[in-house]
């Protein structure tokens, strides 16, 4: 490979972006009609890259283009650099109205359901131009993809006790224990009093058996010294949950925001249940290490700090 500090002049942002654009398209004449160039320009600008760092950058064939190893080392490099130009852009901006901006947020369906409608509600009555960009994900060792792309700037949502993602920043920032519920019309619905073992003939409607949720719940019935009850349905989907409890016929299991935040508009009721300690999972902000952060993202963040915390410490009574 030629000197690296003669390449370094030689490379362009105009032909990293087009490299970008010819690795996701998987061809030249796509990348093209998207950048609005012609098919020879875009030729040209790969070539010239490749001749600048003396390595083929992309291997060509009847199926398409695929780049080489040499090209993903540089298109993740390039992803990070256009990533945190944009930042720096958005920054600029930020610094000359501080009223507008951009964020995009990842999260699971439990913060959807619970923490975030709320955070949200308040963000946006003081940013109102700040445009959220919010997108559902699944928080585990297997789904932090939209970070580590950028494609998102933060994820919020309930992690494993044990989170050892070296690459990601985790910061807990609430304990949300889930709770029993039923529909108000449920013949449990005037206990004063129950345990768990008092619903084990019940219907539950659970989280998969091989996921987070699942696990941490198949914990929970362990823990109370119970097998685990009969499951007419499996799933992810609080919404279903929810709606489902609600007609009285099923017991499930929420966080505790999210039966605080949706309960009541869904005729749901938490039952006085004492569950074990491991019914308790931490939500939190991730993002990518050494990722620098919007203004937008950083304003945010403080958002749902302060919200979490005033959860933690009593009743929510909404500001304007």
């Amino acid at each position: 490979m030629q000197h690296i500090e003669r390449a370094r002049r030689r490379l362009k942002l105009r032909d990293l972006h087009i490299l970008l654009v010819v690795a996701l398209r998987g061809s030249m004449a796509k990348a093209a009609a998207e950048l609005a160039i012609s098919q020879p320009a875009v030729s040209r600008a790969i070539a010239d890259m490749e001749h600048a760092l003396g390595l083929q950058l992309l291997d060509r064939s009847r199926n398409g283009i695929e780049p080489t190893p040499y090209g993903r080392v540089l298109i993740k490099r390039a992803v990070a650099i256009f990533d945190e130009l944009t930042q720096g852009l958005q920054e600029l901006e930020f610094l000359v109205d501080p009223t507008i901006g951009q964020l995009r947020i990842g999260c699971s369906e439990s913060v959807a359901a619970g923490l975030l409608p709320a955070v949200i509600d308040r963000f946006t009555r003081h940013h109102p131009g700040i445009r959220l960009d919010v997108v559902q994900t699944v928080l585990s060792t297997t789904h932090y993809r939209e970070l580590r792309e950028r494609s998102v700037d933060l994820l919020l949502g309930w992690i494993p006790t044990s989170f050892a993602e070296e690459d990601l920043v985790v910061e807990s920032v609430l304990n949300d224990p889930r709770v029993v519920v039923a529909g108000t019309k449920s013949k449990w619905a005037r206990s004063s009093k129950l345990s768990l073992a008092d619903l084990a003939n019940d219907a539950w409607i659970l989280p998969p058996p091989d996921t987070f949720p699942g696990l941490a719940t198949a914990d929970l019935f362990r823990e109370s010294g119970l097998n685990m009850p009969r499951t007419p349905l499996m799933t992810l989907s609080l919404h279903l949950c929810s709606r489902l409890a609600a007609t009285g016929r099923f017991v499930t299991l929420l966080p505790s925001s999210v039966a605080q935040f949706g309960g009541r508009d869904l005729s749901l009721k938490v039952l006085p249940v004492k569950l074990p300690r491991t019914s308790a999972v931490s939500v939190a902000i991730v993002t990518l290490k050494n990722r620098t952060l919007s203004p937008a993202a950083r304003i945010f963040i403080e958002y749902v700090r302060e919200f979490a915390k005033s959860m933690a410490s009593g009743p929510q009574v909404r500001k304007s």
